[in-house]
């Protein structure tokens, strides 16, 4: 009965399925089980169980399965208990799968498979593209069903996850899956449980070695062992975590990380390692580009696994974080460690500098006195760790921990340090120590002290308070302005003078005078070994230092050979510096004759020097005080004093004193010495100690930090083998050790602020001449003499010629540079130590010549370029010069740039060479230098850019001008811009304080290369031309010409005379920017006329009769006129847009101009004939007032109360044509007195205003008196928006503007006041005239002889309208028609 009901149920399960009543998702076949039946868990799940009498049912189950549509494309889950697979159901099986393409996950539990049903299985899995996840779980597939599996996989595509429970695959089977894993990429989860760890090793190995991102789960329960895990690996994260491998595995795994990339954290805690696999593991830090965290801890590690690590750190470039804790290695094995995360040399680099995060240490990690002195050098020298942890030492003592603390004082990367129990940290004085160090070191952010005694005791809570001060954001301050100022303390004494002058053995005279007991102790030394060095060193510039009392002294001796006067202006003291000159010159001409100097060359020697002191004490931005020179004569000893040479030589040094007054302060007394003798210098080294103290007082103050700096400084240099130079780090972490208001106090600190702080105090140090600093050098020079004469005197003594490497004049390898330069790096005198120049190398001096541009690179992109040092050229063997382009075609334009004051200043030897320098790097740094030439020689530079070629030369005796002579087939508008934006900017920002004219050469000059002694009045200053193509109507602009006059040589010309048009030589540019100044003088006339006539006092501006058509663009009156400017003014704008024709806009131009002077002579008629009735026009109305000043005369334009030496003019009134009379003698005016300025004030501020407009537009009205416009630049601030204007006549008027300053802004003002300033001008210009008639009668001038004696004026009368005029006898000869004469 019962198996009937079983079998019915079976039934039931086929007859559903057919029917396809149910629809299915997950079946789960149990076998082996006491009844038959079936269980319906969900509406989409069943249990099926099945007998071992009903066996069958299982193959008649899966066909039927295999051919029901509805569950074809329902079921998505097999699984199948305890089956005892025979191979018939197995092909029933593999019919389903093939059958259905929806069935994604197929589990094995306890099932058993002979051989031919794994091959099945392996067959069906072949076919098979839709399973997704096979699990097999405790089936005895054994290592030959692993192959199987394995086999199918290497085809199969689909399969993502397969997983292998409580089964022994052994070695054998592991070995075919990771074969299959190099095939297969498509296996997302590999889990894998079995008897051996054995297996992991090959699976993980593939998976490494394939880059797979599979997911890796590998246990093992050996020996009945409670199952652990061996290996895992999760892609998601890049994590690799080994648990439990032995040796050999350890090695493969690591063999096969060399070249993956998917791993990015490796950890194997508690994995027992030997030597042997950390030898594996140096060649994967060394090629493992990937790897950032690798975690060894506990790892068993000895001294030499530590040793192979340490060496893969050295190649290493991309590992992050190291932790060693708990291993078994010694002092050796630290001192290994951190050699590649330490520097032992200042020249030396980092090896590794990516590992941030290091921790090591442990019970049975003994650190030693070894590993001690390891972590002080990392801590010191290492630029890049930022996590460092010391963990549970019982090695170090407190002491060991203090030095710890001291050495990260200058440590600005770390920022936490674990000593997570360390039994020496402990005791008041740590603690003490760890405070002192968070004081100099706001960069650590924390401390883990847990564990340790001094957190035991509850001492810690300052420690963490401090840190948490150090993390605030501090208020920004500014610390320099709080900083006290003191008085200098060292003063320099430069000695100037030419070779053979005495300048050295002056000094050792003056040293011998100074009380050997105040020399310090290092000037001892040096004058002890002075024989040697005289010896070996090359001659250069040498530096001697005194004390007297508390002030230093210095005697910079500037080398005398011509060939260091290029680099005497690195030397030179810079603004607020505490120093003076003495100039030294000998009597006479060699030391070992008997030929006396002329006072000619004395003269010249010392004016050369004065021209070098004045020249380069000018490039102070703000010079508070001028030079102090006092002049030595020495070998005074040899002359007969009362010769005369000696008397001209005194009157010659008295006529430099008269020159250079306001220039340099001179000392009174000339000091006559013999240099060999102290007795007879006594007066000198008085002089030097009064004038140092003088001095002192009187220059700016100083920081008192720079005071203490020069004995920090000092100190350092005794604790470092007494260097020479020391890096800027080096001076950063000095500062943040020992200099409190340097300090940076919280990490949140603005670091630039306080970086810019240190730079001033390193600049301020430079001034004083107690380092030699230039900004971004890199570093500070502590020995000034060494650099002065070693390093500059190596590079002064270099002879190109002699070098085989060399390629041309003043080229030099770089290899053969540093050779050289190394020279200067090593000590030569006996004794000294070796260490002294370890901190600097030669090619931190080439790198230093380069930034100061005292030499270039011929290829910047090669770093084995040759290099050019300018100042070593030699000068060209006199070849003829000539254009490297010479077409019919080619334009010629030149600029001539001269010293505005060459009597007094020069452009010092040291300026060429740099020009040439710093022309160079702008050129080539410049984006379009492309195929750009640039040559050199000893004063000249070839440039040939864009198919442009220029030359600049330097020229005069000790250099005054440069010439820039440039040749094109461009237009001259393009070669200007060149010359102008690019080559004459380069100049000027060189020469700081000498001020250079630009003037324009002529073309046939540069044409022809002229020698330069021709060109010497060739050229014509550009601002003249400009403000001469301003004096002229604009009708004649376009067609002015410039004339030359003719250059012979002892008859024979060289250069006829010859004439260029302006716009020949001025670029559109130029010309531009005075046809700009002359529509705004036309503007500011057009505004200022629109004061309305007496006739239309209502300003409503009735049409003048001009003569013009009605049709005219512009209304001609007032308003109409400005109107018309301000259309002429917006033309400009576009015509500077379109860049149209210059011919074009002067046409534009001269229309407004021609109707702005008709109403400006108009306007002068209304003024002076607006009353005939005054005395019936009985005197001249036109006066102006001149004052005779130093043999030039200077008009008048405002009257002043107690005013003397004036002389009244008047002016010849013809209409139209008033003009100054020639030859006049005037009428003296002793003194202005109060009524005079009421009267003539008002006058002299209108009628001057109109009068100045004239000059500035070049209007006849004016002629004849543009050498008489005053200068009134005060007053021409009043224009706010005017540009620099010249004035007529060929004169600079720039003061011209500023007597019509006030009126312009009157007229600017509410025309509702025009009626008033109309009546105003009447009673003004009454009270002037009656002024003038007084003033006549009292001179006994008011008949017309008088007037005609004095003035050069007769009365007349116009025949058509019947107006009085006093006019002069030109216009009455010549205008006789117009006129009759009507005497008084």
């Amino acid at each position: 009965m019962a198996s009937s009901q079983n079998l019915r149920d079976l039934q039931w399960v086929l007859q559903a399925i057919k029917s396809e009543s149910i629809n299915l998702h997950d079946i789960s076949f149990y076998l082996s089980q006491p009844t038959s039946g079936c269980y319906q868990e969900t509406e989409n799940s069943m249990n099926i169980n099945i007998s071992k009498d009903s066996i069958l049912y299982l193959s008649h189950l899966l066909t039927v399965l295999g051919t029901a549509k509805n569950t074809q494309s329902s079921l998505r889950n097999l699984e199948f208990h305890q089956v005892e697979w025979e191979l018939q159901q197995l092909r029933n099986l593999g019919v389903l799968l093939e059958n259905n393409s929806n069935i994604k996950q197929v589990v094995f539990r306890r099932n058993r498979f002979n051989r031919e049903c794994l091959l099945e299985l392996s067959e069906i899995l072949k076919r098979n593209g839709a399973i997704k996840e096979i699990m097999l779980s405790e089936s005895g597939i054994g290592s030959n069903g692993a192959g199987l599996l394995a086999s199918a996989l290497k085809v199969n595509d689909s399969l993502e996850e397969l997983q292998i429970w409580d089964d022994s695959i052994g070695s054998k089977g592991a070995e075919e899956l990771s074969k299959m894993i190099e095939v297969n990429s498509t296996l997302k989860l590999l889990t894998i449980f079995d008897s051996s760890s054995i297996t992991a090793t090959p699976l993980i190995s593939a998976v490494l070695a394939r880059n797979r991102a599979m997911e890796v789960h590998v246990w093992s329960g050996e020996h009945g062992e409670k199952s652990s895990k061996v290996v895992e690996f999760v892609p998601e994260n890049s994590t690799l975590r080994i648990y439990r491998l032995d040796v050999s595995g350890s090695c493969r795994v690591a063999c096969a990380l060399g070249w993956n990339t998917t791993v990015r954290s490796l950890d194997m805690t508690g994995v027992r390692l030997k030597s042997r696999w950390a030898k594996e593991f140096r060649w994967v830090l060394e090629q493992n580009k990937s790897l950032k965290e690798v975690n060894l801890s506990k790892a068993c590690l000895k001294d030499k696994g530590v040793v192979y690590v340490a060496a893969g750190l050295f190649k290493n470039e991309s590992l992050e974080s190291l932790y060693l804790d708990g291993n078994w290695f010694s002092g050796v094995g630290v001192e290994h460690l951190l050699c590649p995360l330490s520097r032992f040399s200042a020249l030396q680099n980092q090896a590794n500098i990516t590992l941030k995060s290091l921790s090591f240490g442990g019970g049975r990690t003994k650190i030693g006195r070894d590993g001690l002195t390891a972590i002080l050098q990392m801590l010191t020298t290492n630029q890049s760790v930022t996590r460092l942890g010391i963990h549970d030492d019982v090695s170090l003592r407190p002491e060991d921990i203090i030095k710890i603390f001291r050495s990260m004082e200058k440590n600005a990367s770390l920022r936490y340090l674990s000593l997570q129990g360390c039994k020496g940290v402990e005791g008041e004085l740590v603690l003490e120590t760890i405070m002192e160090t968070l004081q100099v070191n706001p960069w650590i952010e924390d401390i883990d002290l847990s564990r340790t005694p001094l957190q035991n005791s509850g001492k810690t809570d300052g420690i963490y308070q401090k840190l948490g001060q150090n993390g605030r954001i501090e208020p920004e301050m500014d610390l320099l302005k709080d900083m006290p100022l003191t008085v200098p303390k060292s003063c320099r004494v430069f000695f100037c003078g030419q070779e053979y002058a005495g300048k050295t053995t002056l000094c050792n005279s003056i040293s011998q005078n100074f009380s050997s007991s105040k020399l310090p102790y290092i000037d001892q030394v040096r004058t002890l070994v002075h024989p040697v060095e005289q010896a070996v060193k090359p001659v250069g510039m040498k530096i001697k230092t005194f004390k007297d009392e508390d002030t230093k002294i210095s005697i910079w001796n500037l080398a005398g050979q011509h060939e260091f006067y290029s680099l005497q202006d690195l030397m030179f003291p810079g603004h607020g510096s505490a120093s003076f000159f003495l100039i030294i010159s000998s009597l006479f001409r060699k030391p070992n004759n008997r030929e006396l100097k002329t006072p000619e060359e004395i003269e010249e020697d010392l004016q050369y020097w004065l021209r070098f002191i004045v020249s380069n004490s000018r490039r102070a931005v703000q010079q508070c005080m001028l030079p102090n020179v006092s002049v030595v004569l020495t070998n005074f000893d040899k002359i007969n004093q009362s010769s005369q040479n000696l008397q001209a030589t005194v009157n010659s040094i008295q006529r430099l004193r008269d020159k250079f007054q306001g220039f340099v302060e001179f000392y009174p007394t000339v000091f006559t010495v013999d240099a060999r003798s102290s007795a007879s210098v006594n007066k000198l080294t008085h002089h030097l100690r009064k004038t140092s103290k003088t001095i002192l007082q009187r220059v700016p103050r100083v920081y008192e930090l720079c005071n203490d700096l020069t004995q920090i400084l000092s100190d350092w240099r005794s604790e470092n083998y007494n260097k020479p130079a020391m890096k800027w780090k080096e001076f950063d972490e000095l500062c943040q050790v020992k200099v409190p208001s340097l300090r940076i106090r919280s990490r949140h600190d603005n670091k630039e602020r306080m970086e810019m702080r240190r730079r001033a105090i390193a600049v301020c140090l430079h001034h004083i001449g107690e380092v030699i600093y230039f900004n971004e050098l890199g570093f500070l020079i502590l020995d000034c003499e060494w650099f002065c004469g070693e390093v500059l005197g190596q590079l002064i003594s270099l002879d190109v010629r002699k070098q085989s490497s060399t390629e041309k004049n003043g080229f030099i390898s770089r290899k053969e540079l540093e050779k050289i330069l190394r020279r200067s790096l090593q000590s030569q005198i006996p004794g000294m130590n070796t260490k002294v120049f370890e901190n600097l190398e030669a090619s931190d001096l080439v790198r230093m010549m380069l930034k100061l541009e005292l030499c270039y690179e011929q290829d910047p992109s090669d770093p084995n370029s040759l290099l050019l040092i300018p100042s070593i050229l030699e000068e060209g063997r006199g070849r003829p010069q000539r254009w490297q382009l010479s077409m019919p075609d080619c334009l010629y334009a030149g600029r001539h740039l001269e010293c505005d004051d060459s009597s007094h200043m020069f452009l010092t030897p040291g300026f060429f060479p740099r020009l040439q320098v710093h022309l160079h790097n702008k050129i080539m740094g410049s984006n379009n230098q492309h195929g750009a030439t640039y040559g050199l020689e000893k004063y000249l530079i070839s440039i040939n850019m864009n198919g442009i070629y220029v030359r600049v030369e330097l020229g005069g005796q000790l250099g005054y001008y440069i010439d820039v002579l440039a040749c094109s087939t461009n237009n001259l508008t393009e070669t200007l811009r060149l010359v102008q934006q690019l080559i004459i900017p380069a100049i000027q920002s060189l020469c700081h304080g000498v001020t250079l004219t630009e003037n324009i050469l002529r073309p046939e000059c540069v044409r022809n290369l002229t020698p330069p002694r021709y060109r010497k009045t060739q050229f014509v200053s550009l601002q003249r031309l400009k403000q001469a193509l301003l004096s002229v109507p604009a009708d004649s602009m376009y067609d002015y010409q410039h004339t030359w006059g003719p250059v012979s040589d002892s008859g024979r010309p060289i250069l006829r005379a010859g004439f260029d048009f302006a716009r020949d030589l001025l670029s559109d540019d130029d010309f531009r920017e005075v046809l700009h100044r002359r529509y705004h003088d036309l503007y500011n006339l057009a505004v200022e006329l629109q004061v309305p006539p007496e006739e239309n006092p209502d300003g409503t501006g009735n049409p003048l009769s001009t003569g013009e058509e009605p049709d005219s663009k512009v209304e001609p009156t007032f308003g109409g006129i400005a109107k018309g400017v301000e259309v002429v003014l917006q033309r400009l704008k576009i015509i500077e847009q379109e860049i149209r024709d210059i011919k074009q806009e002067i046409q534009g131009m001269r229309y407004y101009e021609h109707r702005l002077l008709i109403e400006l002579h108009r306007k002068v008629n209304h003024l002076v004939n607006y009353n005939t009735q005054l005395e019936e026009r009985k005197l001249p109305n036109m006066f102006y007032f001149v004052r005779t000043d130093n043999y030039s005369r200077r008009l008048v334009t405002n009257m002043i109360s107690g005013m003397a030496a004036l002389r009244l003019h008047m002016l010849c009134e013809f209409r139209g044509e008033m003009h100054v009379v020639e030859d006049q003698i005037g009428c003296e005016m002793m003194q202005v007195d109060n009524r005079a300025v009421m009267c003539l004030a008002p006058y002299m501020k209108k009628f001057m205003k109109l009068l100045t407009f004239a000059l500035k537009i070049g209007a006849h009205l004016a002629a004849g008196m543009g050498e008489m416009i005053p200068d009134l630049s005060r007053e021409v601030a009043h224009l706010v928006d005017s540009p620099l204007i010249y004035g007529a006549a060929g004169a600079v008027a720039a003061g011209a503007v500023g007597a019509a300053a006030g009126g312009r802004i009157e007229g600017s003002r509410n025309r509702g006041r025009n009626r008033e300033t109309s009546r105003d001008i009447q009673q003004d210009m009454r009270a002037a005239q009656q002024w003038v008639v007084d003033f006549l009668r009292e001179r006994r001038c008011s008949t017309g002889k008088e007037i005609a004696e004095k003035f050069g004026l007769w009365r007349v009368r116009y025949r058509d309208d019947g107006q009085i005029a006093w006019i002069c006898r030109r216009h009455i000869n010549i205008r006789a028609h117009e006129i009759i004469e009507v005497p008084i």
